[in-house]
């Protein structure tokens, strides 16, 4: 699997400079509510995703309405809207996603606050299900970057159009990291269970967050992410309950004609694991990587409709190094999914992949499941 990993980022890099296609064709849910052309007043969307997955091809399968989203966007004029986002998962759980005013100064300065998604790697801003190849999203933003990753805060964003460039830049409430005299992070999901949510966060210290994506070249994103600051406590007076947070990602997404390519690498460093593990007995790791590799190729059937075979290479791991603790080699991982995705609309197609899954422990046995599920967004 190390050496279709290495294939598939050659083969991200070796298109570079062909495509054919407009600058900046990528949209996600806030900038199709919120659009230029929008007219004033309320506009609404939603997405779902309806999932089937049977581990080990023995297993009793699962049915889940994993997601259905209501979106949202007010327009109260040309310089000044509001976008929400209501999910309910698994049916019977309720969350708000985003919920933030956005204020226009110009064409190229927009002052956003509220609840709003953390700029880092290209899932975690593009996770509508008709965005990404796969029933279920890439581990890599799991695990690593912890999709649907947002928090209260306020910030920047705009466009530098002669360097080709969008940018953001916040200052966010941090992740969790102790509470009622617990510890919360841990070592097989990182940072994840420490998601404040925007629902009574606590703010010890803000954190920054930044990103710079480039378009001069038609086809072609690409991304340089930011997050740097410490977790968040409820009693700053227990020393040793917090840790140091600095993340970096660079992401790639490439089209040319039918042919699809998506490449990221995400790493994490975390500062005072060592004092925070011996207080809480967690096992938080001091590092963490994430990467995968995407290809696909859509086949163009009648009118709108595409059949799109992807393969997909991810490795992550919550354990890349430790402080004072042995490293778990089960938190070492690495994946291959391949399937199909049948486009039967715009916003609208039906998905199937087969994942096979390992990780560094000798002797481990590859874990496999089929999943399949509809996908919609409109």
């Amino acid at each position: 699997m190390k050496k279709l990993s290495i294939v598939i980022i050659i083969l991200l890099v070796s298109f570079v400079g062909l495509a054919q296609e407009t600058n900046d064709n990528y949209e996600n849910a806030g900038s199709k509510l919120l659009g230029d052309n929008l007219p004033k007043g309320v506009t609404i969307g939603g997405y779902a995703q309806i999932d089937y997955n049977e581990p080990d091809g023995a297993a009793v399968g699962k049915l889940d309405v994993h997601r259905l989203v209501l979106l949202f966007g007010y327009k109260f004029n040309d310089k000044v809207s509001f976008l929400t986002e209501v999910e309910y998962e698994h049916v019977k759980e309720v969350y708000v996603e985003q919920a933030y005013l956005k204020y226009k100064a110009n064409e190229n300065f927009n002052v956003l606050a509220g609840l709003m998604l953390v700029p880092m790697g290209i899932i975690n801003e593009f996770h509508e299900p008709t965005t990404y190849y796969g029933v279920e999203r890439p581990n890599v933003d799991k695990y690593i970057v912890p999709t649907t990753w947002r928090e209260l805060g306020v910030g920047v964003s705009g466009r530098i159009d002669n360097a080709s460039l969008k940018y953001q830049a916040y200052l966010f409430n941090g992740f969790k990291s102790f509470a009622d005299g617990t510890g919360i992070l841990r070592g097989s999901d990182g940072l994840r269970k420490g998601r404040q949510k925007g629902a009574e966060s606590v703010v010890s210290s803000p954190n920054f967050s930044a990103k710079l994506d480039y378009y001069g070249i038609a086809g072609l994103r690409l991304g340089l992410s930011g997050y740097f600051g410490k977790t968040q406590t409820d009693d700053t007076t227990i020393e040793d309950s917090t840790v140091g947070v600095s993340m970096i990602g660079f992401d790639a997404r490439y089209k040319y004609n039918n042919l699809e390519l998506r490449g990221q690498y995400i790493t994490t460093s975390l500062s005072d694991t060592d004092k925070y593990n011996a207080l809480t007995g967690k096992d938080l790791g001091s590092k963490m990587n994430g990467l995968y590799g995407e290809i696909a190729y859509n086949f163009d059937l009648k009118g709108v409709e595409k059949l799109t075979p992807f393969l997909r290479y991810e490795k992550h791991n919550t354990h890349a190094d430790t402080d004072g603790i042995v490293a778990n080699k089960a938190y070492d991982r690495d994946e291959l999914i391949f399937g199909l995705n049948y486009k039967v609309a715009e916003g609208a197609a039906f998905k199937m992949d087969y994942q096979l899954m390992n990780n560094a422990v000798s002797g481990s046995d590859t874990s496999k499941q089929f999943n399949a599920g509809v996908a919609i967004w409109f």
